[in-house]
């Protein structure tokens, strides 16, 4: 449904150009959640302007649905949803005024393609009459969604969707994004959130512009070369700078209330051992376990090693 082959962009002048995105390629297949997953600044939302026809690339191209991104842009369009990671729908329209809005835009109507967002609708239409400004974050969220949807589109573009957004109506998004995925659409996701990678059915990694991976998450997180384990003890800023000194280490970082230490390869250790050599450092209340990477542990390996 999308091919991108060797996109680049850069901003700013000639003597200050700052590259956004650098020789980027990829595909999406049909019905397929496809993740962007990177922090801020990585390049996502300058490859969702250029597929979404309102940026030109440097180089390279891109086609969606066999339709190319600078040629066809304009029934490019027809076929799209798109959600920008700031709400911008009319803040003075009522929530109803909005859709109507949208789908006169298209040339259709609510009624037509109101089985599409029926699930999500519902959920706000006991406020259709409220003005788009004044609702809550998740609810700005489910107006989004059915607006970029109203024209019943072959691929939906997600930029950063649960930003800002409470837990409750992160989950509910993503439930609703699996139904619309039942329906046929494609749908591309870009997010900072590490623990949505897993909601999608492939990933890729991005930062400063360049692609580190592509592949499930299962798979990048089975890929993991090294063995990882998780320390917790009293005080974590402490334990940071002492893990940083054993010479089992190969990296250690911050994971929640924990510390993960990367063990290099071919190194004799025992947990028995990382426990002795803690107790000498004074720590008393130590918890150690052996476990299998997340895709985080994956993006932060990966940095380290490009």
């Amino acid at each position: 449904m999308i091919k991108v082959e060797n996109i680049s962009k850069s901003y700013g002048e000639k003597n200050q150009k700052i590259l956004a995105l650098d020789d980027v390629s990829f595909s999406v297949e049909k019905g397929e959640i496809f993740g962007l997953i990177g922090p801020d600044g990585s390049g996502k939302t300058s490859i969702f302007r250029i597929l979404t026809t309102l940026l030109l690339p440097d180089k390279g191209n891109a086609k969606i649905d066999g339709l190319e991104i600078v040629k066809d842009y304009k029934n490019i369009r027809k076929i799209l949803g798109y959600m920008p990671g700031k709400f911008s729908l009319y803040q003075d329209l009522t929530v109803e005024e909005n859709l109507e809005f949208f789908a006169s835009v298209f040339n259709t109507t609510i009624e037509e393609n109101y089985d599409l967002i029926k699930d999500i609708y519902q959920q706000i239409e006991p406020f259709k009459t409220r003005k788009a400004g004044k609702l809550s974050g998740g609810m700005k969220q489910k107006l989004a969604l059915s607006c970029a949807l109203i024209h019943k589109p072959k691929v939906l573009f997600l930029d950063e969707p649960t930003t800002g957004v409470d837990p409750v109506s992160r989950k509910e998004f993503w439930e609703m994004l699996k139904r619309l995925k039942e329906q046929g659409i494609t749908i591309v996701v870009a997010t900072p959130y590490m623990d949505e990678a897993n909601l999608c059915d492939r990933i890729a990694l991005m930062q400063n512009g360049k692609i580190l991976k592509i592949d499930t998450p299962k798979n990048i997180c089975s890929s993991f070369p090294e063995e990882l384990y998780e320390v917790r003890t009293e005080n974590i800023p402490v334990l940071l700078k002492i893990l940083k000194n054993y010479p089992a280490t190969l990296n250690s970082y911050a994971f929640g209330e924990f510390v993960h230490v990367v063990i290099k390869k071919d190194t004799v250790f025992n947990k028995d051992n990382l426990e002795n050599f803690l107790k000498e450092k004074t720590f008393k209340q130590i918890e150690i376990n052996k476990i299998e990477a997340t895709v985080e542990d994956s993006f932060i390996w990966l940095l380290s090693k490009n």
